[in-house]
Formats: structure tokens, sequence, C-alpha cells
């Protein structure tokens, strides 16, 4: 109970010193909200925009993993000297193989890179020479982790019979076709070729790289015809049937894709294999930096704010030594005369840590707005900001109230 009435005590006495010193109390509290502000929006936003990487590089495919051509590997040659040898793409039979003999549970799809600057043509409407062009069979789609949003996808038939029709992206769709009309069952030119388009996808944004939603997609019994070119080289892309079981199919895949290449059991892989996540997982290890520069930057406004709100305590010891006298003098204990201080440097202290979480949080959300990513509340930057709070008040009031809490009382009433 005495506890409770001295706690209420010395936080209405701290609020009536933070009213009667107001100004210097709104500097301090700006000061401190500041480096709060700075870190907990910086964070805020480096949790959404890696938010925004897993999820973009989820759509591009989600639990999936492809075979793809090594250029350049390390050899020795007789006398033992390394040398940069380059490898032999990934042949069109050899992909053929691996769907046959590849028996995992799982879709195998394959595709090549036909064009990265195409120019498309309907009727008097042309696109920059700025047009993705991909060969695929009909289980591409999927695995790219894209949707249909008008039309079909391939058949099996089209894949056979090297058909001339095209799916295209709903960007690719907008600047060759006029608004409100219906892109299936036109015929553009794509390259010096006329295609039939047979579906439209749904929007998905450019990515990291990839063609995004200015993008055709062709048979790639097609593409092998009409945009074929030395060494051309084929991806293969593996979707596992459980999540779970995604390395034991990709194990898998790599033993039968090392049989087809010939490789000896001491020879290196002259392929890659990579993981849908591996590349978003490497841009979030690096934003980590991003993350440590941020937490500093807002340290070292903290401790500055520190060394402002000790400043303003020492004055305001300075200021109420004769208070600090008569209250000793009616019977205050040194320990209740420094718990008063502390409850006031605690106090400004929370305040700007309350004031930076909003507009730290506010800021944040604001990038991931721009961003186009999720609102995110980051509790525990926002708990990790109350506790850094407590602490930059504690730290700050603790010499100042020391000294207030010495001060003889005789000598504290004579101060004018």
């Amino acid at each position: 109970m005495r506890i409770s009435i001295l706690f209420r005590d010395n936080l209405k006495i701290s609020f009536q010193s933070i009213r009667a010193n107001l100004l210097r109390t709104i500097l301090t509290v700006f000061i401190i909200a500041f480096g709060i502000m700075a870190l907990v929006g910086i964070l805020t936003a480096v949790d959404s925009l890696k938010a925004s990487i897993s999820s973009s590089f989820t759509n591009m495919g989600a639990n999936t993993f492809s075979i793809r051509n090594r250029s350049w590997f390390v050899a020795h040659d007789s006398r033992g000297e390394r040398r940069s040898r380059r490898n032999e793409p990934i042949r069109y039979r050899e992909v053929q193989r691996f769907s046959e003999e590849y028996k995992f549970p799982a879709i195998v799809s394959v595709s090549t890179w036909a064009s990265g600057s195409a120019t498309v043509k309907y009727k008097s409407k042309k696109t920059d020479p700025n047009i993705s062009v991909i060969g695929t069979d009909e289980n591409y789609i999927y695995n790219a982790g894209y949707e249909i949003q008008y039309g079909r996808n391939f058949s099996l038939q089209e894949i056979q019979m090297n058909r001339n029709v095209v799916i295209i992206g709903s960007g690719l769709a907008s600047n060759v076709f006029e608004k409100g009309e219906e892109p299936l069952d036109k015929i553009i030119t794509i390259g010096g070729g006329k295609y039939k388009v047979i579906g439209v996808l749904k929007e998905k944004g450019a990515g990291l790289g990839g063609g995004g939603d200015r993008i055709s997609i062709l048979p790639i019994t097609n593409v092998r015809q009409y945009f074929s070119r030395p060494n051309m080289t084929y991806t293969i892309s593996v979707l596992p049937n459980d999540a779970k079981l995604l390395d034991i199919a990709l194990g898998e895949a790599e033993g039968i894709f090392r049989i087809i290449r010939k490789l000896d059991i001491r020879d290196v892989n002259n392929f890659d294999i990579q993981k849908s996540d591996s590349l978003a997982n490497l841009l979030i290890e690096n934003i980590k930096y991003v993350t440590i520069a941020a937490t500093i930057i807002g340290i070292i406004t903290l401790a500055g704010a520190a060394v402002g709100l000790m400043n303003i305590m020492l004055v305001s010891v300075t200021e109420r030594t004769r208070e600090i006298g008569i209250r000793k003098a009616i019977g205050a204990k040194a320990s209740i005369i420094k718990q008063q201080f502390l409850f006031e440097a605690i106090l400004i202290g929370q305040f700007g840590g309350l004031f930076g979480i909003l507009l730290g949080i506010l800021i944040g959300n604001v990038v991931t707005l721009l961003t186009k990513g999720a609102f995110i509340v980051p509790w525990v930057w926002i708990i990790g900001g109350v506790i850094l709070c407590f602490f930059v008040g504690l730290v700050s009031g603790y010499f100042p109230a020391v000294k207030a809490s010495r001060l003889d009382p005789i000598i504290a009433l004579r101060y004018e």
C-alpha cells in the first residue's frame, strides 16, 4: 500500500515538473523520438522489404528447383594447373531424356530463352524492342507461378505439332490492344512469325530481372525452329507434389542428370541446381547490413538524446535546489529524492519513445506503400524501443538524481 502511494506521488511530482519546464521537455522528447523513429521506421521498411522479396519469389514459383547450364568451370590440366573451361550447353535431347527418366512425383517443365528484345506488332500498334520471348512446354505456367487470366494453356498436341500459338503477359496485352479489346484469337507478329493469342496471364509484376508482364510464351518446339541459335541451352524446372520432399526430389534429379551428362563419380557438376528461394534468401541475407546500419544510427541518436536529457535533468536539479532543501527539511529521505528525479527522466524517455514509435511505424509503412509491400506493425522493434527508452531515461537520470539526493538541506535552503 505504501509503495503504491509512493509511486503515485512520484508520478504526480514528475508530471508537475514536466509541465513547469514544458519547452525543454518537448525538445528532449523530440530528440529521443527522432532516434526511435529512425530505428523503428527503417527497420519496419526493411521487414516489409523482406516480406515483399519472399512474396515475389514465391510468385515466381514456390517450392521449385531448376537445373540450368553452368557456363564456366575450373579444371586441372595434365600439369596440375587450374584452367577455366566452358561447359557444354544443356541440349534438348538431354532435357527430354530427363523428363522420361525422372519418376519422382513432381511436375517437370522444360523451357528455353528465345529473346529479351523482341518486337511485337498488332495491326498498326508496335511495342518497343523489350519483349521477352520464352519457349516452354505445357507445364511451365504452373512451375513458374503464373496464372491464366483469360483463355487457356498450351495443349500437348500444340507442343508436339509446333503450332503458332502464344500466351502473352498482361503488360504486353495492354500495349498492343486497345482498351476493352479482346486479345484472344487475335493474330500478332513476334519477330518474323505470326501467332494466335490463346491466353493472357494475370498481372505478376517485373520481379527481379524477369520479363514480368511484358512476356510472350511460345511452344518450345516453335522456338527451336524459328528462334534457333548455336549452343542454345535449356532449363528444367521441377515442382514436387509434396513441398516437404523438395530436398529429396532435388537429390534424385541431380543423380539422374549427372548420368545423363555422363559425369564420373569424381567429376564436379557441369550444371547448376538452384532452389526457387535461394536468391531471395541471398538478398534477405544482404539486407541485414541495412538493419545493422539502421540500428547503429538509432543508437547513436539515442546516445545524443541521453546526453541532452542528462543536461536537462542537471539544470532541473540546480533550479530546484531550494525545493529539494525544503523536502529534505520536512523529512524526505535521500532515496525518495533520487526516485523522484529518476521517475521524471524515465517518464520523459517514455514520452519520446511513444512519439518516436508512432512516427517510425508511419514512415516505415509509407515506404512500404511506395514499394507495394504489406502493412507491418513491428512488435519486436516496438517492444525494443520501449525498453531502450527506459534505459535511456534511467541512465540519463541516474547521475542528476544522485546529485539531488546528496544535497545538504541547509545549504539547499540558503540557495537563491
